[in-house]
């Protein structure tokens, strides 16, 4: 979760503001008719000569975004997975059982594997080394056919390149043969430097150098790269913790690799002493494979032990393919797809799903999913056919199954179809159909099994699905009782919120305000045309502790649902909310934050497409107010700060020009506003700040809330104890 401020809500330059600026620009003296007919005049001339083509790696650097997802903390991890990847590639085709991984101060990235290096000999197509082909040329590597890996995360040849155009200085080395082999770019640039850093003199030149004698028998690549400041977002850093996360998944998908990872930035602080640490490291290996992994990744008491659902089958794939002539042909190949499924179902009701493909994650999915949990639904209705468990107007769905279920889906196959560089999506159309069939087999076999040891762990998985079936059902017919009640009983809307008269869902506005003194004065200030007000008492129920039913059962947490009229959890549509915005309007404090923080976790828990789609806002409400005595001609009476670092600034500015004011007034709350004050400054989309309240990371969000709002205490107590050695005492107001 992060807060932004949203362009369109903040206008920053005043009317009068706005035609100074122009006359400056020289534009304001122009007429419309004058601007006008030189955009059409210019839109005429538009011919072959206005065509900007971008060669080599030019595209990457004009569009970063297409290759690697942003430019943010997320885009700058996936190039660090570009290189990494690589390297498991060879660990997967059987070369080298070690890769590392080092964060480096001087803020680049260092990563070496024990593979086979990259072919440092001449490619006769392009006339250049095998290095410099792969590092850039898109489209450019050993992964297209079948000859140098038989299954590998990277497909579309253009990892290494993407990388490298987004680095001020990348350095690979290959030992290959009994040679150390080295070659340098500079943001995709091949040349020499003549110092350490992206910063040394450059010289550009092609051609991979001989560097030094390599043991016999050793091989393997090793690169370090400085990402391009130019390209990522000031704010974007390397997560340590994703790292340790990817690192460890990687060493419980490939059994028997060694992934040693290092932090030497700094940035770590040692919860004892709460100073920095030079170095942080781990080391990880699995031999349990992903078995081990649904273990670590499962919660609860176990109702099944982990279960491994293996086989493979072959499709014909019918792929584009050069002839002798350099036209492209299509040509059917034999692909062989290998399935390998861990799956534990415990006693709880949430589901872990874990999909890989060659090892690569999958977070949205794909066929092979698909595949899997249709193969899973086919299994368990076959098997209780044969039993007394399930009556004959009772069905088993998806949702029965997968409760309380723990999988890691893996799938490897040559050259599969992603959606996107990114590679987030399988897409390839016959692994579903062969992955439910090899999933419906062996699920079968152990339902039906009648060996002593396995019979009654099947026979109590199948009851607890039943028993989910048949919850579910109670559920919603639950809920549409509740509904018909819901209509006939209560058809209005909570006595206590103050609605607007438009029902256009692209101008209203709804304020969640903390208490009754502030609603009072927001009532006076609001636009009541588009603007509607909620009032709640105090702290609103922690919806990340508490069940579903307490929270329905809360009367503020349902007021707030009933009022934004879209439902919630999975029921939640969008397309019924009743405002466009939603808008949490607490103090300024450290109660209003608490307030906000609760808010935020009942809209991400219960009504997170509200988030998604940007329609959550925090209001801004200001912290000191200045009064002017005898202002200048062109400035505000009232001068407002919404920071203390803002106040001293303001003081000092009014100070050193001799204006004087009256004894500043620091809010303590919405309360001590007048309705002028907090229309002016909180309300008043022509002057007001907002944050927009929006998720970047599903998965971190979805973490932060676990530790922050948790039930489990020691995360949230390790997390308090690490920010209090970041806490600067003299901010404390004790």
């Amino acid at each position: 979760m992060e807060l932004s401020e949203p362009t369109g809500n903040v206008p920053v330059v005043t009317t009068a503001q706005q035609s100074s600026t122009a006359k400056q620009s020289g534009s304001a003296t122009q007429p419309d008719s004058l601007r006008r007919s030189a955009v059409e005049e210019a839109g005429r001339e538009y011919g072959a000569r206005s065509i900007l083509v971008l060669e080599g790696l030019e595209a990457v650097r004009k569009r970063p975004a297409m290759y690697i997802g942003s430019t943010d903390t997320r885009g700058l991890m996936h190039c660090l997975w570009e290189i990494f990847d690589n390297g498991v590639d060879e660990a997967l085709a059987g070369f080298g059982r070690l890769i590392t991984v080092a964060l480096e101060a001087d803020g680049s990235i260092h990563v070496t594997d024990r593979g086979r290096g990259i072919p440092v000999d001449t490619e006769p197509r392009t006339g250049l080394s095998g290095v410099e082909v792969v590092y850039t040329k898109l489209h450019a590597g050993g992964k297209f056919g079948g000859g140098a890996y038989k299954v590998s995360g990277g497909l579309h040849g253009v990892g290494a390149s993407v990388v490298n155009a987004l680095s001020t200085r990348l350095d690979v080395e290959v030992d290959r043969k009994g040679t150390t082999w080295g070659m340098s770019f500079r943001r995709g640039v091949p040349g020499r430097f003549e110092g350490d850093g992206p910063d040394a003199a450059f010289t550009p030149g092609s051609g991979v150098d001989k560097l030094r004698r390599a043991k016999r028998g050793v091989t393997g690549t090793r690169v370090r790269y400085w990402p391009d400041r130019q390209i990522f977002l000031p704010e974007a850093e390397l997560s340590w913790r994703k790292l340790v996360d990817r690192a460890r998944q990687t060493a419980f998908l490939v059994p028997g690799l060694e992934i040693q990872i290092a932090d030497r930035r700094g940035v770590q602080i040692s919860p004892e002493t709460g100073e920095p640490i030079d170095e942080v490291t781990e080391s990880l290996r699995f031999d349990g494979g992903i078995s081990e992994f649904a273990d670590f990744l499962a919660s609860g008491r176990p109702v099944t032990e982990v279960l491994r659902l293996q086989g493979h089958d072959s499709f014909t794939e019918t792929v584009p393919e050069l002839d002798a002539n350099g036209a492209m042909v299509p040509t059917d190949v034999e692909r062989r797809l290998d399935v390998d499924i861990a799956v534990r179902w415990g006693d709880g009701y949430d589901t872990v799903e874990k999909s890989f493909v060659n090892i690569i994650a999958t977070p949205k999915g794909g066929t092979h999913v698909q595949g899997f949990e249709h193969g899973l639904v086919k299994a368990f209705t076959g098997a209780l056919e044969g039993t007394r468990l399930l009556r004959t107007s009772e069905e088993i769905v998806k949702d029965d199954v997968l409760e309380g279920l723990t999988a890691v889906v893996t799938v490897k196959l040559a050259e599969p179809q992603f959606e996107g560089q990114t590679k987030e999506v399988l897409g390839t159309p016959p692994v579903r159909r062969l992955v439910s069939r090899i999933v419906e087999s062996e699920m079968t076999d152990f339902l039906t099994s009648t060996k002593a040891a396995v019979k009654p762990v099947a026979r109590a998985l199948m009851e607890k699905v039943v028993n989910a079936s048949r919850t579910r059902v109670a559920a919603r017919a639950h809920k549409e009782n509740q509904r018909r009640k819901n209509a006939l009983e209560s058809s209005h809307l909570p006595p206590k919120l103050k609605d607007c008269r438009s029902s256009d869902p692209d101008r209203t506005e709804l304020f969640i305000v903390e208490g009754d003194s502030a609603l009072g004065t927001a009532n006076v200030a609001r636009n009541s045309e588009h603007q509607a007000l909620l009032p709640i008492r105090g702290k609103i129920l922690n919806v990340q502790k508490a069940d579903l039913g307490a929270m329905l059962r809360n009367a503020e947490c349902a007021s707030i649902i009933q009022v934004v009229g879209a439902g919630s959890g999975k029921t939640f549509d969008i397309d019924q909310a009743r405002y466009g915005k939603v808008i949490f309007m607490a103090d300024a404090d450290s109660d209003g934050a608490h307030i906000r923080t609760l808010l935020a976790t009942l809209f991400f828990k219960y009504m997170r497409p509200m988030i998604e789609s940007g329609r959550v806002y925090s209001a801004v409400p200001p912290l000191h107010r200045f009064e002017l005595i005898n202002p200048k001609r062109g400035m505000d009476k009232y001068l407002y700060t919404y920071s203390d670092a803002e106040y001293q600034r303001t003081l000092a500015s009014l100070t050193k020009k001799g204006i004087r004011f009256k004894e500043p007034q620091r809010y303590k709350g919405l309360g001590e506003m007048d309705a002028s004050q907090l229309k002016e400054t909180t309300m008043d989309p022509h002057h007001r700040t907002l944050r927009r309240i929006t998720i970047d990371d599903a998965e971190e969000a979805e973490h932060t809330f676990k530790v922050l709002m948790g039930s489990d205490v020691a995360p949230r107590k390790e997390f308090i104890v690490q920010g209090a050695y970041r806490l600067d005492q003299e901010r404390i107001d004790a």
